[in-house]
């Protein structure tokens, strides 16, 4: 049975067999993976086995502790990881197998990354049928707007709107981040109402945010303190990915805003649109006027085989990372647009 991760808290009075967690968003994997385990906690499942589909890894060994008695004479959990998401022939039918003889002692809980075809497949109908599915991919538009205003109500925030609208252009499609902010926010403004420069004066003592003050300097064209923050941010180990989002974030919402006034849209029609608090209004307004259409698509396929060396070959560019913040810059454009990053 399909239940998405917003509504696990509505299915866990009676626990099921099985538990299928399966997306692209480790926050909701987790989350949704603690509440399970609290539940089950609850219910006398105490014990836990963690089983991880990898070399040397034998579908025997899951046969037999789902036949096999506990040794504390406790319920047991059996946590399954398919990194691949793709169990295979013969763990196909272990799990067909396993379904077919329940165990009211134990919990199946098994994750791995987003199911595609898998979905269509008999291993996965069999499991489903037999307890819950919850595809925990990340949540964009509306569906992270209710989930950024359920996490405020579960952390008693007073935010305001021009608040709620900075966080939500800031996490949109990374709710870790998005989790990390609140809890600082409760820390620090438990009880008060919280405005976007409350945000902005928080969160700029924060290292872990300068990410986005880098955006900031690009979208001003402050290249200077731009390559230096970039320096600071790589001397702080940041992970390529966080940065590679952040950019990838910002040339998208440009690259949306340029097309729809080159089609005759007005700007102030737009910003709400694209949840563009007052403050950054000018930053984009600046961008929008220097760079051309085909110099932000430029950008976007620079970036794109950034992202492809980075995903399949493990390669954190900080050079080619330093020219991305440099063509934010059009006179960039004009000495360096001529340089191609292989792949």
């Amino acid at each position: 049975m399909r239940v998405y991760p917003d509504q696990i808290s509505q299915h866990l009075k009676n626990p099921q067999g099985c538990y299928l967690l399966f997306g692209d968003d480790p926050w909701l994997i987790e989350n949704c993976k603690g509440q399970i385990l609290a539940a089950a906690k609850k219910h006398g499942f105490d014990e836990r086995v963690h089983l991880t589909q990898e070399t040397g890894f034998s579908w025997n060994d899951l046969i037999q502790e789902w036949q096999s008695m506990s040794l504390f004479a406790s319920r047991r959990i059996i946590e399954l990881t398919l990194p691949q998401a793709k169990p295979g022939t013969e763990g196909s039918a272990a799990l067909i197998s396993m379904m077919q003889s329940p165990n009211p002692d134990i919990i199946l809980l098994i994750h791995g990354p987003k199911l595609s075809a898998e979905t269509k497949s008999k291993w996965f109908k069999t499991l489903d049928a037999s307890g819950i599915y919850l595809p925990c991919t990340t949540p964009e538009g509306k569906q992270f707007q209710r989930w950024l205003d359920n996490r405020i109500h579960h952390y008693h925030l007073q935010v305001q709107m021009d608040a709620k609208a900075m966080l939500f252009n800031l996490f949109e499609g990374n709710l870790l981040a998005a989790e990390q902010a609140l809890q600082l926010l409760q820390l620090l403004s438990p009880e008060q109402p919280i405005h976007s420069d409350h945000l902005t004066d928080y969160f700029e003592d924060q290292s872990r945010f300068t990410v986005f003050q880098l955006t900031d300097a690009l979208l001003g064209n402050h290249q200077k303190h731009a390559q230096h923050m970039l320096v600071q941010l790589n001397g702080e180990g940041t992970a390529m990915p966080i940065l590679m989002w952040a950019l990838f974030k910002e040339l998208n919402v440009l690259l949306s805003l340029k097309t729809a006034v080159e089609e005759g849209a007005q700007l102030n029609s737009l910003w709400q649109q694209h949840r563009i608090w007052d403050k950054r209004k000018p930053l984009y307004q600046a961008a929008l006027t220097r760079l051309t259409l085909s110099q932000i698509e430029h950008m976007l396929a620079f970036a794109s085989k950034m992202e492809m060396n980075l995903k399949q070959h493990g390669i954190e560019d900080w050079t080619a990372m330093s020219h991305l913040c440099l063509l934010f810059d059009p006179n960039a454009h004009r000495r360096l647009s001529h340089i191609e990053l292989q792949t």
